[in-house]
């Protein structure tokens, strides 16, 4: 499975044959792709479970990337990376996955190879096959629509909207600062919502893509809850730290890690007993802190030293709203 979308542009049978035959070679597939890259479809066994997820995402040069400024392989990398962050908050365990490719006419099969070596690397960490695509050519910028399939994890599938009144909030590894370091190499905690869900009973989980209050705010209102954040839990990037002291940045560096967004952190609830658990254990490399609890009502607020609780809005990225998205280049 890739096809080729059919265009003016298209009628180059070498070019097509050539990128074809590549990717049909280069592509790494598991047990679980009984039919790969080459037919019209591909086929997985999914025998081992009765459910899917799924995740889509895509992005786009000069709205997500600029070129030049980031290389082709950390943008194939990243369209893949995306995807397995949302399969991560939902507890899965990644299987497979599907590249859709827009390529510039210029050089289609050298970006096409670039990208495509970008999302190899991840795949192979993960053990995730690349089962099939669809590339097209045309006189505009790259484009990657990237797919990916999981099953349930052994907490079956998490969700949004499961936590309860006294939950507490829980956030993996330090935020804030994605431009200046891991917006593009930022690791799908994949393995750590597995080692997570392994041990201990999760509520509710989300990644961190648009920002911790932007994001927070969707769990809460999901479940019905407020949410409090306590900052000076926050767990706070070097990035962070050295974005504010930019003599342009006029934000501190908790505010950037409160909206930034692109940290791909995930973001829990969990009852109290299993918080503090799991803050004494430590059970994953890159860290959990303590950030926060859930209660009954609705908002979102944060408790100063003093314990004195105040209304603060969500702030963060938001689709549509015309704003350019804060620290995506």
């Amino acid at each position: 499975m890739f096809d080729f979308a059919q265009s003016p542009i298209n009628g180059r049978p070498g070019m097509e044959t050539k990128i074809l035959q590549w990717l049909r070679e280069y592509l790494p597939t598991t047990s679980a792709t009984l039919i790969g890259p080459g037919d019209d479809a591909a086929l997985l066994d999914w025998s081992d479970s009765d459910h899917c997820l799924v995740a889509t995402d895509t992005i786009v040069e000069g709205l997500d990337f600029v070129t030049g400024q980031s290389s082709l392989a950390a943008v194939g990398r990243k369209a893949l990376a995306i995807n397995l962050s949302d399969l991560a908050a939902m507890g899965a365990i990644a299987v497979s996955a599907t590249a859709s490719l827009v390529l510039p006419a210029a050089d289609p099969f050298s970006t096409c190879r670039k990208v495509i070596q970008g999302m190899h690397g991840l795949a192979k960490l993960y053990e995730v096959s690349i089962s099939g695509g669809d590339i097209s050519i045309w006189d505009g910028p790259l484009v990657a629509t990237v797919t990916a399939l999981g099953r349930p994890g052994p907490g079956g599938v998490l969700t949004r909207d499961g936590a309860h009144d006294g939950d507490q909030l829980l956030v993996t590894g330090r935020l804030g600062g994605s431009i200046l370091s891991h917006h593009h190499s930022f690791t799908p905690r994949l393995n750590e919502i597995i080692a997570l869900t392994s041990a201990y009973q999760i509520n509710a989980a989300i990644d961190i893509s648009d920002g911790l209050t932007l994001d927070l705010f969707r769990l809460a209102e999901a479940s019905g809850l407020a949410a409090t954040i306590y900052p000076e839990s926050i767990p706070i990037s070097p990035a962070a730290q050295a974005l504010s002291d930019q003599i342009d940045d006029s934000e501190s560096a908790l505010q950037h890690a409160l909206a930034d967004g692109e940290d791909f952190e995930l973001l829990l609830a969990v009852s109290p007993d299993v918080a503090e658990t799991i803050l004494r254990e430590q059970p994953i490399r890159c860290g959990i802190s303590g950030i926060g609890c859930l209660t009954a009502g609705r908002g979102l607020f944060q408790r100063d030293a003093q314990g004195s609780r105040q209304a603060i809005e969500p702030r963060g990225y938001v689709h549509g709203s015309g704003e350019p998205k804060h620290g995506n280049f």
